[in-house]
């Protein structure tokens, strides 16, 4: 499940450019459904498997307020949502508000336990290479790290340079419900 969620978040972190100016949105979610096979209490371990067979152990945290009323056999529904919403800046422009910084929990009231998490960040990138060919860009975070993505359309790239820009909010979310 966890590299089902690093894939998803890699392939949507691909198209991180847009035209001059405009902001642009994508969003993308995915959707894992497990049987509980085996709970520790006492550790606060859930052990789940796929309908593929693949087994996973995940630690429930103290914030699972309902973790007692889980039971071996019972489905539980993870659907994780994100999105990237990116607009091209010219260096020194002023910015917008930074997005709340801290994950909100919000848990469900119905018969079994379940909940949303989400989060949601900006940063602001400078374009270090475009490669129209491609199409890709690579760019460099506020923290030095270069990170380079393909572009899924060109005209995201039209007009951009070296230097410019590039300001990402990005929002996740991880519902789970258990039936």
């Amino acid at each position: 499940m966890k590299r089902t969620l690093l894939v998803l978040a890699v392939l949507l972190a691909l198209p991180l450019v847009a035209l001059a100016q405009k902001t642009v949105s994508q969003s993308d979610s995915a959707e894992v459904t497990a049987t509980i096979e085996a709970i520790d209490h006492t550790s606060r371990l859930v052990t789940l498997k796929t309908k593929d067979g693949e087994m996973e152990t995940i630690y429930a945290s103290k914030e699972i307020k309902r973790f007692d009323e889980l039971k071996v056999g019972d489905t539980v529904t993870f659907r994780y949502h994100e999105s990237i919403v990116y607009q091209v800046r010219k260096p020194g422009a002023p910015g917008t508000a930074p997005a709340a910084a801290g994950p909100t929990i919000t848990r469900t009231t119905g018969a079994k336990p379940g909940g949303t998490i989400a989060q949601q960040e900006t940063a602001t990138v400078t374009i270090k290479a475009i490669d129209p060919k491609v199409p890709s860009i690579t760019v460099v975070t506020a923290d030095g790290r270069t990170i380079g993505a393909k572009v899924q359309d060109k005209k995201n790239i039209e007009g951009l340079k070296v230097g410019d820009k590039v300001e990402i909010t990005y929002t996740e979310a991880l519902a789970i419900s258990v039936k």
